[in-house]
């Protein structure tokens, strides 16, 4: 491949890759760019806002239902009138478990300290107990309820969220507490339905950062926000915000995190989403993106590459050839000719060259037109072509001569190639429009001197030819004069 012709084609090949690769990784970069807004702006606070809504369906009841039972009359004036029937107490904390399917219904009574519960009397609360911590807090809080997370003695310790209200009289005296449970693990199965749904990781945290809630996968024994790996940076500014959008990294992994205060539950709900996951989809994108470009650039390439050779080809040989005859022009001769002489001089071998003249040739042309002389030209380098060597060289000289260099040939073998020419050709007839047009050609030999130029040895064969012309033409001649070959 020419030294040109491989710099376009790396010039080509570098456009091309430079292309592709800044077409699509701008593509990616933006893609990512535009994925990460839509994750922070739209796909978590939606994600967060359906949790909610399902929360307040699902999780909220509870506290209405505590509610409920914290303002009925039933409570407070079976409490106001001396507790008296604990059976009624009873029946009611049933109903309460049965209506609403909870896991437990309790009440326990300020005066008294009693804890009843729907199977009957529990035990006595008392301050010195740290199970019935609990229930000082609660006499002790300001809001109206809270949300705990305790094991409950009723059922066999089953970790439970219990909805502990603050029941008044109508005075506003605090009298008891009531409220109902949910298990954890049900509770836990909610928000892993949360995390299949919808490929979030979901968990609730208190004030301070404590997990309060979250699904199986989740980093075991991890309590807390603030050691957890990469958020721990941002958890103060986490909980200090009742909403917010935030980006951090942990593992590696590039995590968008999207929080939500829960003012009935007094938590933060976090959702977070890993990035590398979403963006997984487009990174495949992009190869295949890259693959189909290495494919056209190797196509484009092979057919620049092919489109190029052959107008390469086309160029060099419009360059170097006769257009009409297919033979060698003199352009192309100078090169051949330094070439054979080089090579002639390095092997010692002995170089010759042969000058030809169509004899007549403008009769042709004014009897039968210009034509049909093409056609003879094209008839006579056909001919020519034919009884020389491979190796030898054929060119056209002028309008109706052509020289021919003969490769490793003395001057006796020139001669006998060119007797050979004379006489193809003396016998050539060429059919046009009706008529037979014969040609004959003179034909001058001259041998390649050590150290001679160009110009001499073709003035040295143009005086062999001018000889033959001079001497009735048709015939072969060397620049001593002596004749080569003749016919009548």
């Amino acid at each position: 491949m020419p030294k040109r012709q491989r710099r376009l084609i790396s010039i080509v090949s570098l456009l091309l890759v430079v292309g592709f690769l800044v077409t699509s990784l701008t593509s990616f970069f933006v893609s990512r760019a535009s994925l990460r807004t839509q994750i922070a702006q739209s796909e978590l606070p939606l994600t967060s806002d359906n949790i909610y809504s399902e929360i307040q369906r699902d999780l909220l009841q509870p506290i209405f239902i505590s509610s409920l039972m914290a303002t009925d009359t039933f409570v407070r004036d079976w409490v106001l009138h001396g507790e008296q029937d604990e059976s009624h107490m009873v029946r009611y904390l049933q109903d309460i478990r049965t209506r609403y399917r909870t896991v437990t219904s309790f009440f326990v009574s300020d005066r008294t300290s009693l804890y009843y519960h729907a199977d009957g009397i529990l035990k006595k609360v008392s301050p010195t107990e740290p199970r019935d911590v609990w229930y000082y807090r609660v006499r002790q809080m300001k809001d109206d309820y809270e949300i705990n997370v305790d094991p409950d003695l009723a059922n066999r310790d089953t970790m439970t969220i219990f909805i502990n209200y603050r029941v008044q009289d109508y005075d506003g005296k605090f009298i008891g507490a009531t409220g109902v449970g949910l298990t954890v693990s049900a509770v836990k199965k909610l928000i892993e339905n949360y995390q299949e749904r919808y490929n979030r990781r979901i968990y609730f945290v208190d004030k301070d950062g404590i997990i309060r809630l979250h699904g199986r996968q989740f980093p075991d024994k991890t309590e807390n926000i603030h050691e957890m790996p990469g958020l721990k940076r941002i958890a103060d500014e986490v909980l200090a915000q009742p909403a917010g959008v935030f980006v951090y990294r942990a593992d590696g992994k590039t995590i968008h995190l999207h929080t939500r205060y829960i003012e009935e539950f007094k938590w933060t709900l976090l959702v977070e989403q890993e990035e590398d996951r979403a963006v997984r989809s487009i990174f495949h994108i992009l190869l295949i993106n890259l693959t189909i470009c290495g494919i056209v650039i190797v196509v484009t390439l092979t057919l620049t590459n092919l489109t190029i050779a052959s107008y390469q080809r086309t160029i060099e040989q419009m360059a170097t050839t006769d257009k009409l005859t297919g033979a060698y022009n003199r352009r192309a001769l100078d090169v051949l000719f330094q070439e054979a002489v080089l090579h002639a001089e390095r092997t010692k071998e002995e170089l010759s060259t042969v000058l030809v003249d169509i004899d007549r040739f403008k009769r042709v042309n004014d009897r039968f037109g210009h034509a049909a002389g093409d056609l003879v030209l094209q008839h006579i380098v056909k001919t020519m072509a034919a009884h020389i060597r491979a190796s030898d060289v054929l060119c056209r000289w002028g309008g109706e001569e052509f020289l021919i260099l003969l490769k490793g040939c003395s001057l006796e073998q020139a001669l006998k190639m060119a007797e050979k020419l004379r006489m193809e050709v003396e016998r050539f007839t060429e059919p046009y429009e009706g008529n037979e047009i014969k040609i004959t050609i003179s034909l001058g030999v001259a041998q390649y001197r050590p150290g001679e130029n160009e110009d001499s040895l073709l003035r040295r064969a143009d005086q062999a030819l001018y000889k033959a012309k001079r001497n009735g033409r048709n015939r072969v001649e060397k620049e001593d004069g002596e004749a080569g070959g003749e016919t009548g």
